[in-house]
């Protein structure tokens, strides 16, 4: 056993034992390891289990993100992304405009175009399924990774089509991947503290579910840090692990720090390091159905993302190019990553970089 866990107390040692065996842990132990304060004894565990998954690698893409509007019928306290209509620094994007971006960052390589928005009051349908399609004509192999559950929901409204229907629309028009945003805490108390009006949990896992059934893949998410209790963080865990059960859908779990700025949340102050590691340890851990965890290094800092490799992560995202929605909010850190960092990064972890596509399959190894 590692020495580490050797000092550890016999609560941890039997949750490291159960992990070890590929033993599914409980709720309970879930919130026991969240309750614990012995980062290093959940880290050893954490990097047990990513060690039996991808052995030494560490992932990330090519990609660029693209917000097509901020527009939001929303107002989600949280958020300091959406805007209204008669905001000043509110834009939209046409469909050309968007397509002049994919061709501009093909030039460096990417594999991915990750994009989404506010849920545009005035936009029709048309456009998002005009988007793809241009998006695809720009070079077809170029894979799409778009949209949250909520927008989801937001098209099948404007289509006047069930959640499937539109989905499929979507789909044949060149959607390959649905983000995994907006999970934000499935408790409803949570949630109405954070995003009234949004989705609901159900609604959320729902449009997931669905787009699984049609044969797609997604990420998931929890954002962690603001007025949630750890009991919360379980509970959300659970929700989709149990859905993973149910479909093997989910390619990743991604969790999200809050990030303090510029919204209406009572809370001053982003998730710890501390809490950031043991969220994405716990994570590892938890998530027994899942392949990979990424350590987001837009909420993180690549610093902490680096070190949350040693923590149960297994991927650091992607070189992104240009991002609005955590910086408006307060992030500090860059707003892209070269390639040749996020190589580097890796290789100071004493990880294998290893350059994916959306569903996290190996392009090759650096």
């Amino acid at each position: 056993m590692n020495f580490i866990l050797q000092r550890a107390n016999s609560d941890l040692r039997t949750v490291h034992e159960k992990a070890a065996a590929g033993e599914r842990i409980s709720d309970d132990d879930a919130l026991l390891l969240f309750r614990s304060h012995d980062l290093n004894a959940l880290g050893a565990i954490a990097d047990a289990v990513r060690q039996r998954k991808v052995g030494n690698r560490a992932s990330y893409i090519v990609n660029r993100y693209i917000n097509y509007s901020n527009y939001c019928i929303l107002s989600c306290q949280f958020c300091a992304f959406s805007r209204k209509k008669r905001d000043a620094d509110g834009f939209e994007l046409s469909v050309d405009q968007i397509a002049a971006k994919a061709r501009e960052a093909l030039a460096i390589g990417i594999t991915e175009l990750h994009i989404v928005g506010g849920l545009h009051p005035t936009l029709p349908f048309s456009y998002y399924l005009d988007m793809l399609r241009a998006l695809k004509a720009v070079d077809p192999r170029l894979q799409l990774k778009c949209f949250t559950a909520i927008e989801a929901l937001h098209l099948a409204w404007l289509a006047k089509r069930t959640v499937r229907d539109t989905l499929s629309a979507l789909r044949e028009a060149g959607l390959d991947s649905l983000t995994g945003g907006g999970a934000e805490i499935f408790r409803p108390a949570v949630r109405s503290a954070i995003a009234r009006g949004k989705e609901s949990a159900e609604e959320y896992l729902d449009v997931h579910r669905t787009w699984h059934q049609l044969g797609g893949r997604s990420t998931c998410t929890m954002l962690y840090g603001h007025v949630e209790s750890l009991e919360d963080r379980v509970d959300h865990l659970r929700q989709l692990r149990a859905l993973q059960d149910e479909t093997r859908g989910f390619t990743a779990f991604i969790p999200l720090a809050y990030q303090p700025e510029n919204n209406e949340i009572p809370v001053k102050t982003r998730p710890t390091g501390f809490d950031s590691l043991r969220t994405l340890a716990i994570s590892r851990v938890y998530l027994d159905n899942f392949d990979h965890i990424t350590a987001y290094w837009v909420g993180l800092g690549m610093k902490l993302a680096q070190v949350a490799l040693s923590y149960g992560a297994d991927d650091l995202h992607g070189t992104i190019l240009e991002e609005h929605i955590f910086h408006m909010a307060g992030a500090t850190t860059p707003q892209l990553q070269t390639e040749s960092e996020m190589i580097r990064a890796i290789r100071e972890t004493g990880r294998e970089p290893v350059q994916r596509d959306t569903f996290y399959n190996v392009i090759r190894a650096v």
